[in-house]
This record gives structure tokens, sequence and C-alpha cells, in this order.
């Protein structure tokens, strides 16, 4: 996410849950990391950029695939989320992963300095993505690979839309404008596929991802 100081301190003042329930959360979005690493062609000695890597995923889980010989680089805007990857990290003792505080459209890297950029449910947040991506084509080797994944519409994610469904029963909300920064944002086929070209990006692709968001905790607890 670009330089937008409401939004920034929404997700620090969620960052002590993303940090608490992280194994939960991991445990629910593990297929689209897969997805991630498989789509980026993620394999050892590879160096990759995780954009808005929140407390630390997938760069964390990209940290295993990748080996002592690869590196990672988690990248976020909310200091709080750095802190909290750079703590599961040391308590993991990955020395091949490391995370800055950085924005989406404003990286501090070197052209030319990784093999894959990937990117989990945060493009849809950016100010400006054409230009985030741009970035990201920016500090990517020739021939490296992007990789992101959005929600498709909410109607067919029942773990956002069964939620949603009751509390539109008692509050109004109404949809948010087509560009504006939303978890749906990238739902159309599409509309991320025509940023990445605008941006720059060749031979590009997308595809429907369906899978069942899983996690071992009682309803209760969930």
């Amino acid at each position: 996410m670009q330089n937008n100081s409401d939004v920034i301190n929404q997700w620090s003042e969620s960052a002590p849950y993303w940090e608490k329930h992280r194994k939960i959360i991991g445990e629910m979005l593990a297929p689209v990391t897969h997805a991630l690493i498989q789509d980026a062609e993620i394999t050892g000695n590879c160096a990759v950029l995780d954009v808005a890597t929140g407390p630390g995923e997938p760069a964390l889980s990209i940290a295993e695939v990748i080996g002592p010989q690869g590196k990672v680089v988690g990248t976020d805007a909310v200091p709080e989320m750095i802190e909290a990857a750079r703590r599961e990290g040391h308590r993991l003792g990955f020395r091949n992963a490391s995370f800055e505080v950085a924005f989406d459209g404003c990286l501090p890297f070197p052209g030319n300095t990784f093999d894959s950029v990937v990117s989990r449910f945060g493009v849809m947040f950016f100010a400006s993505p054409v230009d985030s991506v741009r970035e990201w084509l920016r500090v990517l080797k020739p021939g490296g690979r992007v990789a992101m994944a959005v929600w498709h519409f909410a109607e067919k994610n029942p773990f956002f839309y069964v939620v949603s469904q009751v509390v539109d029963r008692y509050f109004d909300s109404p949809p948010p404008d087509a560009d504006s920064p939303d978890a749906f944002r990238f739902a159309n086929p599409g509309k991320l596929q025509a940023v990445l070209s605008s941006a720059g990006a060749t031979a590009t692709s997308e595809r429907l991802l369906r899978f069942s968001i899983e996690a071992s905790i009682s309803v209760e607890d969930f």
C-alpha cells in the first residue's frame, strides 16, 4: 500500500491479531501460498520479494522452499506488521528471510534484484496498482515472474459472504466505488491482468483457484 496514513493506521491496529492468529491464518490460506509459489516458479536458491507481507506470509513459507542459498525479502508499509514478521523469522531461525518497511510503489532495492515477486491479497488495497506493479518490474530480473492473489466475487466466497449477509441486515453498506481499495476490487476477470499489462508486464495470464478455507479450530474459537 502506498503512503496513506489512514489505511496504515487501520492495519497497524489489526497487526496484533494477525500475529496472534498467524498459525490459523496460515492454515486457512495455505492453498493460496502454494499456488503463488507454483505460479512464480519459486525453487531453491531463488531471490524472492514478498510485497505486503503483513506478519510474514507468504515470505516465511517461501523461505522453506528456497533453502539457505536463496533469499526472500518481505516488505510492508506497516511497521507493526514488519516487527511481527521479524519476530517469527527469528523464532524459526531463518537466516534467508528479512523484512523491511517499504511502500509498494517505492521499493528500496536496485533494479534486477529478484527472480520472483509475489503478493498475497495486497494489491487490492494499493492506491495506484499500476504504479506499484511497474515498480515491482523494475526490481525483477529479466525473465522473472510476478504472481498475485486476489479474491473472486464475494457471493462465491462463503468465508466473506455468510458474515457480510448477516451484517447487511443491520447496517447500510453501500457498495464501494469500483476502483477504490477493497477486498473484491479485482474480482472481475481480466481486471487485474489489465493492470499487469498497463504496467509493462508481458505474457500475462490469470487463473481461478478453487480451494476450501479450513482450519483446525472450533466454531466458537473461529
